[in-house]
């Protein structure tokens, strides 16, 4: 009986901790593309792709890319968000403003984009501190601009993709359906 007790003990405490760990990424504050602070909470329940972007990279055309599966998938649940970062050979040295306008114009993006922040380091947001840390199912450094994690739902996260996989692959948007069709 005491077994049982501990076991049961041990599966509420892990359901707690899960819990917890889904709801963190949502929780924490961060700055939109404008500078207004906010959090990631109003996509709390949705399918949510987080990637790291630069505006002078080789990977800069995913833009696009990015845009067309947000249009395609946007009203299913899906939404993606842009954090850019100058940490990979300096690609984004623009203030905020001058992204937003380059985004706006060049490709069109509607997606919601936030502040520059660093996603490897000392200073590593801590948005990427649960997407990429020790406690992450994808751990370590981001290697370069445009790499992808896809957060289920229910703030789980289910994968993450390298700069070379285009948004457009196929193991990309099969990852992207099996997520949005999970309820």
């Amino acid at each position: 009986m005491k077994t049982i007790l501990l076991l049961a003990a041990f599966v509420a405490a892990l359901q707690i901790v899960s819990v917890h760990a889904a709801d963190s990424i949502y929780s924490i504050p961060v700055k939109d593309i404008d500078g207004k602070d906010t959090s990631l909470k109003p996509y709390q329940g949705k399918v949510m792709l987080v990637v790291n972007v630069a505006s002078r990279c080789g990977y800069t055309p995913q833009y696009k890319q990015l845009e067309a599966i947000y249009e395609k998938y946007k009203d299913k649940g899906l939404t993606i968000v842009g954090f850019p970062c100058n940490q990979f050979g300096g690609q984004e040295p623009k203030a905020e403003e001058d992204i937003k306008e380059f985004c706006t114009s060049t490709y069109n993006v509607t997606f919601p984009m936030f502040s520059k922040i660093e996603v490897n380091g000392a200073n590593r947001n801590p948005v990427y501190t649960v997407l990429a840390g020790k406690d992450s199912p994808y751990p370590g450094n981001i290697k370069w601009n445009f790499t992808k994690f896809l957060v289920g739902r229910d703030g789980k996260i289910l994968n993450r993709f390298d700069s070379a996989v285009k948004p457009d692959a196929p193991e990309f948007t099969q990852a992207i359906e099996a997520a949005l069709a999970a309820k």
